[in-house]
């Protein structure tokens, strides 16, 4: 029964860390990296109230430091989806009847619980396991997290509150609901941030979750799963499977109470689903929510009036933050012939100066990409760019080497080709495509740079002058879902920058906003007339 109106302000973003020499924050994790390494734990998969181990484990080693040991995790098979999901059936309607207040507040404390004791620990296992430097991490695995979770209490208020308008003698309200089954959140390697928010947004509208994160990103979910539990999450809400992508879709695709899909990855295994979800239409007893947020090839685009300073250090940390391994990350730039031997100067002793090594070693600013299938893809395209009668060279880098980690260096690539392959398409790496034009022809390359690439995640344009900047921002108009002036376009911040593109880049559901929360919610109306009609005559009935 609820007994009030609970209202939940907007929150303040959390403070990002310095982790200066010196700092308290910088010697905690310290000792949690060690703390971390010298155990070899062992990881279940969590259904309903059990940790289930099989005894069929896969590994658990840093990219960037390959013999490195830091658990087994136990994997699953088409019988643990199906359990997951009655699992997740079972506690359904108990969760969904549970105060407004009391679910809100699960996820609260938990956001408490990250910010407080849980911080080295999640941005320790997001840095061994996903190989991040110390910054990277905190921005993802402490503060977007966070964020994630006390502004979507912030919005599903918002939401709540939202009520149609009342006639004299009729009172109309609306009721948001969960939806009818289960939401089957299936989550990337790339941010621990997103792999928390797939299941809990959904979760907290009253939703109960089988979640499938990747093999590579283990490590951090088991952790985060263990948080959750610590706040309160009862048993059955969220289900933790590791289990290949087609055993599970398998089953949970094929499943008559199939609700919705949260999903963040490639735009291949995204239309796969969407295909799948549309031939089984007829089983299901609603129409799914499909929700995903897939690639990017993302612009950078300097007009000949951009301070080139500001470009560099837009490329520099747009293209090689995290290895270039984000859905936002810089890998094609359009740089005006005015600009570029100055650009391609600085640049290029920018790009030198990165350290690169283990994230024990805070001096590093580049580590290992995650794991030998993307290493060997991206060498492939660093020898094609090498190859004798490409129209490409290499300005910097192009180093691989998996001897003990997965590390490739920093990589800027210039083609005369616009349409070259690395200029087209999505490499998830720390390779950047460069390619110099006419600075006379800065409206011919934004009509270019529009029709190079199917995605339209994020993009920027550089330019001081306001003219240019207003002309990229209509001719780019669908170009990308986050769209930045004078900066790099990575970086987005919940409750700021709300996160999403169109096109071959996703749904657009805008995850950090109001809009994502729509999707994992379904309206019912109800109109209550005090005093009805006993005769249904109208008064238009009578002629005199």
């Amino acid at each position: 029964m609820n007994y009030g109106d609970f209202y939940y302000p907007m929150p303040q973003n959390e403070p990002v860390l310095s982790y200066a020499p010196g700092s308290p924050e910088k010697k905690r994790l310290k000792e949690v990296l060690a703390e971390l390494k010298k155990q070899v734990i062992d990881v279940p998969m969590y259904i309903g109230a059990d940790e289930v181990r099989t005894g069929n484990t896969l590994d658990i080693r840093p990219p960037h430091e390959r013999k490195h040991l830091l658990g087994r995790f136990h994997t699953g098979d088409a019988g643990h989806v199906k359990k997951a999901i009655n699992a997740a059936l079972k506690a359904r309607d108990k969760w969904a009847s549970l105060s407004w207040e009391n679910r809100a507040n699960i996820f609260l404390k938990a956001a408490d619980l990250i910010a407080g004791k849980y911080r080295p620990y999640l941005n320790g296992t997001t840095m061994l396991g996903q190989s991040k430097n110390v910054y990277q991490a905190e921005i993802d695995s402490a503060c977007e997290i966070i964020d994630f979770l006390r502004f979507n209490v912030h919005f599903l208020s918002d939401i709540y509150r939202q009520q149609p308008i009342s006639s004299p003698g009729v009172n109309n309200r609306m009721e948001y609901r969960p939806l009818e089954g289960f939401v089957f959140a299936l989550t990337p390697f790339n941010f621990t941030a997103i792999g928390g928010n797939l299941p809990t947004s959904a979760a907290l509208c009253g939703n109960v979750v089988v979640w499938k994160c990747a093999n590579t990103q283990v490590y951090s979910a088991q952790m985060f799963m263990r948080i959750l539990k610590e706040a309160g999450l009862p048993d059955g809400v969220i289900n933790l499977v590791y289990v290949d992508g087609p055993t599970i879709g398998e089953v949970v695709f094929n499943h008559p109470d199939f609700a919705g899909i949260h999903f963040t990855g490639s735009t291949g295994v995204f239309n796969k689903m969407w295909e799948t979800i549309g031939k089984n239409m007829a089983m299901y007893r609603s129409y799914p929510r499909i929700v995903g947020e897939t690639g990017g090839k993302d612009f950078v685009i300097a007009h000949k009036s951009a301070d080139p300073d500001v470009v560099v250090a837009a490329l520099a940390r747009g293209a090689f933050e995290y290895q270039g391994q984000k859905c936002s990350a810089a890998s094609r730039a359009y740089i005006p012939s005015n600009l570029a031997p100055y650009i391609k100067k600085k640049l290029v002793e920018e790009v030198k100066s990165m350290k690169m090594g283990v994230v024990d070693d805070f001096s590093n600013f580049i580590n290992a990409v995650i794991d030998e299938k993307s290493f060997d893809k991206l060498e492939g395209y660093i020898r094609g760019a090498r190859k004798k009668g490409s129209p490409t060279k290499i300005w910097v880098g192009g180093k691989c080497d998996k001897t003990d980690g997965f590390f490739i260096e920093p990589t800027i690539i210039e083609t005369t080709d616009p349409q070259y392959i690395t200029m087209c398409e999505e490499l998830f790496g720390p390779v950047l495509t460069v390619y110099v034009y006419d600075e006379s022809k800065y409206e011919e390359t934004l009509k270019l740079l529009d029709q190079t690439s199917g995605y339209a995640l994020t993009g920027s344009v550089i330019a001081r002058d306001r003219y240019a900047v207003e002309t990229a921002v209509n001719r780019l108009r669908y170009s990308a879902g986050n769209f930045y002036i004078n900066d790099k376009p990575t970086g987005a911040v919940v409750g700021q920058q709300p996160f999403g593109g169109a096109r071959a880049s996703g749904t657009n559901d805008k995850a950090g906003s109001i809009l994502n929360l729509y999707r994992w919610l379904n309206a019912r109306t109800i109109k209550e007339t005090f005093v009805p009609p006993v005769d249904y005559r109208y008064t238009f009935l009578n002629e005199k």
